[in-house]
């Protein structure tokens, strides 16, 4: 697996980093910093605003970002081979995932500070907007990392079950994992009573499809590396996964990869998880 890492010197980055480690064993990994200057990205710019001690400026945080890859680096194992240190200045975001598509990168690991939906619409952070534009499996790490013994693997459709079992068989974790394969049937409002007939039908129905889904996903991954149950509950799918994610190291989504203005408008699941749920988020595309 490879795998490229974006990191700054919050600890949430450098969390993130344990937690790859703690999941997978990469045979490469990048480590990613990007340097954002904003306007000064130019020094036209700086000169034309006179901006005394632009170059300091600048080689100051071109050495803080070298000194940030190293001690990313010390992080890993003394026998890790295939390390690569990436630094570039630009949008932090646009330079991980420049990264990812460049090293062929399995998978993106970014950390979360843990703004909230607004906050991100409006202000924007690094985790989101690699979230947001990612085009490969990303791993959104809040917290402290974790060792990984327990972990739910929420699926919406046969789509999203195909998408996630072909993960989880290709880049098994580095342990043995318990799998609890869940799906929500979504709770539906019945506007007009004489139609309860047909609304009971359908329920049933949905309910049926769940339970078939993830038995046939739950019997399909079962192996040495996962121990696997299943469960399927009625309710709002992001807050019926949110609370079952409260015991869980690790939950694992897929994306249908909604773009921008209509993620927003329209709303994610996987997307809505992120913003829920206190552990690590593996979202699979």
């Amino acid at each position: 697996m490879k795998v490229a890492i974006g990191v700054d010197w919050s600890e949430e980055a450098f969390a993130t980093v344990q937690q790859v480690l703690h999941l997978y064993r990469p045979k490469e990994i990048a480590l990613v910093h990007g340097i954002d200057l904003g306007i000064l990205h130019y020094p036209i710019v700086a000169e034309a605003a006179n901006v005394q001690g632009y170059d300091e400026f600048r080689n100051a945080l071109i050495d803080a970002g070298r000194q940030v890859l190293e001690r990313a680096a010390g992080m890993l194992p003394g026998d890790a081979d295939g390390i690569t240190k990436i630094h570039d200045i630009g949008n932090p975001a646009q330079v991980i995932l420049d990264a990812a598509q460049s090293t062929g990168a399995d998978l993106i690991a970014v950390g979360s500070r843990g703004h909230s939906r607004v906050t991100e619409f409006v202000l924007g952070s690094v985790s989101h907007r690699v979230l947001m534009h990612a085009t490969r499996p990303t791993l959104i790490v809040k917290g402290a990392a974790r060792p990984v013994q327990r972990v739910l693997v929420a699926i919406e459709g046969r789509e999203d079950a195909d998408r996630i079992k072909q993960w989880l068989l290709v880049h098994p974790f580095a342990n043995a994992v318990d799998l609890r394969i869940l799906s929500v049937v979504v709770s539906l409002r019945l506007a007009d009573p004489y139609n309860l007939v047909g609304f009971e039908a359908w329920a049933e129905k949905a309910n049926t499809y769940a339970e078939d889904l993830v038995k046939t996903v739950g019997a399909e991954v079962m192996g040495s590396r996962y121990t696997v149950s299943t469960r399927v509950v009625a309710g709002e799918a992001a807050s019926a996964v949110a609370e079952e994610a409260k015991d869980m190291d690790l939950v694992v989504v897929a994306s249908h990869g909604r773009k921008g203005l209509d993620r927003f408008l329209l709303g994610s699941v996987s997307h809505a998880i992120v913003h829920r749920v206190p552990c690590p988020i593996l979202v699979v595309r």
